[in-house]
């Protein structure tokens, strides 16, 4: 369900609040929402479902009765909350041992450093104004895997496995093993033409800020009109 608006469990576009959106955005506040996307943005996801499909009751990724999950996924989120109290125990005993700042310098950083990088590649590959989003009669397998784009994060292309300079592929063969991705990339660069979408941005750490910045001030809203949802500012 790639970018279906209607059926996505993943991060949807959001409809346009209430409120008007200042244009262009302040730079404090596009700041703001980058520092609050990145450091709170997969806690939020997996505590409350935040940017993800409304299912009209609480929706979070631990709860078995959830409605993200089907009946026979049920057993699977208890065994995985079990694990989680482990974890959290382990940590606990830790703590006494070792005290709060070890946790922080061991464990939390580097937690914070893992979420920031989950949550800016997710959203880097599936935000951005040229990436429309489908629901309704609409969309359609092909053309909600086709919804992304891939991006050229450098050397970091090694670190993340090409997750992000071969994410067209990975949508289209989610089965696929990463280190065939490139490959794979290669073949279907031809094949799907104009329907191949990849950033100008220069690769590396600045093109990663420049797109970030460019999907924080213009992918902001989907208006509520339609079976085709294109991004906008204002």
């Amino acid at each position: 369900n790639s970018n279906s608006n209607s059926n996505d469990s993943t991060p949807a576009a959001q409809f346009k609040p209430w409120d008007e959106i200042p244009h262009p955005l302040s730079v404090a506040l596009r700041v703001g929402l980058i520092v609050k996307m990145l450091l709170f943005g997969w806690p939020a996801y997996l505590l409350t479902h935040a940017t993800g499909r409304k299912y009209g009751v609480r929706t979070n990724h631990y709860e078995p009765f959830s409605p993200l999950f089907s009946a026979k996924e049920r057993w699977m989120i208890v065994l995985s909350d079990a694990a989680l109290l482990v974890v959290l125990g382990t940590l606990g005993l830790l703590t006494a041992q070792f005290g709060l700042l070890w946790l922080v310098r061991v464990y939390l950083v580097p937690y914070l450093i893992v979420n920031m990088w989950l949550v800016l590649i997710t959203d880097l590959q599936h935000c951005d104004p040229a990436i429309p989003h489908y629901r309704g009669e609409e969309w359609t397998w092909l053309k909600g895997a086709l919804c992304t784009m891939d991006r050229d994060y450098g050397v970091l292309n090694a670190v993340f496995h090409h997750i992000g300079d071969t994410h067209v592929a990975h949508h289209l063969f989610h089965y696929m093993p990463h280190y065939h991705a490139q490959e794979a990339t290669r073949a279907l660069r031809p094949i799907l033409g104009k329907y191949y979408v990849k950033d100008t941005v220069r690769p590396g750490l600045r093109g990663i800020w420049a797109a970030l910045w460019k999907t924080t001030t213009y992918c902001r809203f989907v208006e509520d009109v339609g079976g085709v949802l294109w991004f906008k500012d204002r």
